[in-house]
């Protein structure tokens, strides 16, 4: 599926007035109200009238998707996954967007999900789906959890300083990769599923095959400086690139033919826990500690714009099909249409869902999402929280 867009500065230029567009609010996504865009001439394109044969239009496009927002788009609690007791660090969604997805906890397992509809637990809880398998091997918090692309593996990295490779059929670990001196925050699988990248607090970036062999470690002068909190390859074959993000405040692009650093992408105040590439390759976005995500040309090297989340951002995601950013902050999700720069949700669950009571505490603190993924299609955001519970939203149209 191609991005609907492309990092250019046409690409983030105000939208037509023709279209009307949601100003920042806190209520689910577009009004139904919205106005219907007019059309507009755009631009003439000459042809020889002999040789114009057939128009296509394509989809997803700016267009359509300015069209969806304006005939109304909104979010909608859907229910809880419940199986995890820790952290959910990480949600792993598969590209054929079957009805099951991976995650990774702080209990130092895995879990494959069921998902469903309109289940209850036995008391009560609105449901999404069900554990159908838990891995377990890793002997700590496991951190980080990406699925292949064919959706036959799940690759894992932890803070036991390993990663490992996991046959999703039968539940086995199939390789252990170590080399890493300390805990693994982040892998990745690349889009042809024939190397892996980790990233480390040994400050340390390193490439593997798939038997568990390190081709290459990226630890010199250029290296991060701190924590290797985030490692992404673009998933587009033509742009062989690795996009990582440290707790050195720095969003670094390496060369993956050569494994050397490209760029240096500055502008973070504060140390940064993620990076996501968005789905046709042309940008990034990070975020951290400063509470900004940042959009990034990865062509250019450049930084586009900011957009303020007001807290700790843990998490960001591109939804597949929209013009969205979402970002897992320390008090809420916030969803952003990134043509209008605009807010266009801002996600607070209903604690009292799962811990009714006057206590919705999680151990002492107020559970909050650090782990974001959409569905394939882009019609399902899941969000992992510090209660061990993965949240699931839907978009649905409204008239």
């Amino acid at each position: 599926m191609t991005f609907p867009f492309r990092a250019s500065p046409s690409s983030f230029s105000a939208p037509p007035s023709s279209f009307s567009l949601p100003s920042p609010c806190h209520t689910p996504s577009f009004s139904s109200s919205a106005a219907t865009p007019t059309p507009t001439l755009l631009s003439t394109l000459a042809s020889n009238p002999n040789s114009l044969f057939a128009l296509y239009f394509f989809s997803p496009s700016p267009l359509v998707s300015r069209h969806h927002a304006a005939m109304g788009e909104q979010l909608s609690f859907r229910g809880h996954l419940k199986g995890h007791s820790d952290w959910v660090t990480s949600i792993a969604c598969p590209i054929d967007n079957s009805d099951s997805i991976i995650s990774c906890s702080r209990d130092k397992g895995i879990m494959s999900w069921s998902l469903s509809r309109d289940a209850a637990s036995s008391t009560g809880v609105q449901l999404a789906g069900v554990p159908k398998r838990r891995l377990t091997g890793h002997g700590g918090f496991v951190q980080d959890v990406v699925i292949s692309s064919d959706g036959q593996f799940a690759l894992s990295g932890s803070w036991d300083s390993t990663l490992r490779l996991w046959d999703l059929n039968t539940g086995a670990t199939t390789r252990r990769f170590v080399g890493h001196t300390k805990d693994v925050l982040s892998v990745a699988f690349s889009v042809d599923n024939r190397q892996i990248v980790s990233g480390s607090r040994d400050r340390s970036i390193k490439l593997w095959n798939t038997l568990g062999e390190c081709k290459y470690t990226m630890n010199d002068a250029d290296a991060h400086q701190g924590w290797v909190s985030c490692v992404r390859f673009s998933p587009v074959n033509t742009q062989p690139i690795i996009v990582s993000a440290g707790w050195d405040k720095v969003v670094k692009v390496w060369n993956l033919t050569n494994c050397k650093l490209r760029q240096n992408l500055l502008g973070h105040t504060g140390y940064v826990n993620t990076v996501t590439v968005s789905p046709d390759g042309s940008l990034c976005a990070s975020g951290g500690k400063d509470g900004v995500a940042m959009l990034w040309d990865l062509a250019e090297g450049k930084r586009l714009y900011s957009l303020d989340a007001g807290d700790i951002i843990h998490s960001l995601c591109f939804s597949p099909n929209r013009y969205w950013l979402c970002a897992a902050t320390q008090s809420s999700i916030k969803i952003w249409d990134l043509e209008s720069k605009s807010l266009v949700d801002t996600l607070v669950p209903d604690f009292e869902l799962v811990r009714p009571g006057s206590n919705t505490e999680f151990k002492g603190q107020t559970p909050y999402c650090v782990s974001l993924n959409w569905s394939a299609d882009g019609a399902t955001l899941y969000g992992g929280y510090t209660d061990g519970y993965i949240r699931v939203w839907s978009v649905g149209r409204t008239f």
